[in-house]
């Protein structure tokens, strides 16, 4: 049974495969936004493969030739290309730039949701303590009046702060994708409640005459952690749209090719969320007794890598690809 499923898996993509060889190896140029969506499905393959047909010759075949594709892109002459760097030097920024409209989509509705909670707090003082309950805004307060706004991000060890706080970051992330299993719409609810809190959260601050000294603090850490939520978010969005549109696949199929995508974009935020762990566990903490210059370098730095990853480097990928195949 298990033979004859291999069997059929080989014949629903051997087409699709050869194609995809032949735009590599002979004179037949397509267009690169096609290629980047076949390499894509190639590499998805090649780990259906390996997950149910482990010992079938298939693997070699589609190895060698999301191999090959990795050295035509970025002309190596190696022979042999490491999964590992090619999911992330290729396969991510080729799927997030596939996908890029939904990247926009969250930023909008994030940036949106902020926006309503900034307006929100600032017409009404009681709605800070309806978003961020009247504990934490208590003692803020009190922190406030000993000098020391992100007191708070001091409490605690810096293993158990650090560990505590990715652990719930990557929570909030798994389930901003997870909800989009509603048709994106459980992914929107997620992102709305996180940018209205985001948005009042530093108003609130803004009012006590403290916003400089949030900002200097918090975004330390932030920077990573918010556009990595923006990004999941982006990830939820993708699978609520494979239900809702499946074009011409039929809608299982749709939902398990945004699901499998989805996962992959997901993933990719994970170094991004323990980085921002670490650094509200390790150094937060101490941005009080910072200079300036060195808590706003933290803040460029942190931003500006996690920004090219998922805002230039697809691009860069993507301009790559088409001038590889440009010279077929």
């Amino acid at each position: 049974m298990k033979r004859m499923r291999e069997v059929a898996f080989i014949k629903q993509n051997k087409e699709k495969w050869l194609d995809f060889e032949n735009a590599i190896f002979s004179n037949t140029l397509k267009n690169p936004d096609e290629l980047a969506s076949q390499y894509i499905q190639l590499v998805n393959d090649l780990s259906y493969a390996q997950t149910y047909y482990p010992k079938s010759k298939v693997i070699k075949y589609l190895n060698n030739l999301t191999a090959k594709a990795f050295q035509k892109i970025y002309k190596t002459k190696r022979q042999d290309t490491n999964r590992f760097i090619a999911f992330w030097k290729i396969e991510v920024p080729l799927m997030v730039y596939q996908y890029r409209r939904y990247v926009l989509y969250a930023f909008i509705i994030f940036g949106l949701a902020v926006g309503i909670g900034i307006v929100s707090a600032a017409n009404d003082e009681s709605f800070v303590r309806l978003i961020l309950g009247d504990q934490y805004v208590n003692m803020t307060l009190e922190n406030i009046e000993k000098g020391d706004p992100v007191a708070v991000y001091k409490s605690g060890s810096n293993w158990g702060s650090f560990v505590g706080i990715t652990v719930n970051n990557l929570f909030v992330g798994l389930k901003s994708f997870v909800y989009g299993i509603f048709g994106g719409l459980g992914t929107g609810l997620i992102m709305l409640y996180n940018g209205i809190m985001l948005g009042s959260f530093q108003y609130f601050f803004h009012r006590e005459g403290v916003l400089w000294e949030s900002v200097r603090g918090i975004w330390i850490h932030g920077a990573m952690e918010i556009f990595a939520i923006i990004i999941e978010g982006a990830a939820g969005l993708m699978l609520g749209a494979s239900i809702l549109f499946p074009k011409t696949y039929s809608r299982m199929t749709s939902f398990k090719r945004g699901f499998r995508d989805g996962v992959k974009i997901l993933i990719s935020t994970f170094p991004f969320t323990f980085s921002a762990g670490f650094l509200e566990g390790f150094v937060t903490r101490y941005s009080n007794s910072m200079p300036n210059w060195l808590s706003v370098g933290i803040i460029l730095v942190t931003l500006g890598i996690i920004s090219f990853y998922y805002l230039i480097y697809p691009f860069i990928v993507h301009k790559k690809l088409k001038s590889a195949y440009a010279t077929l």
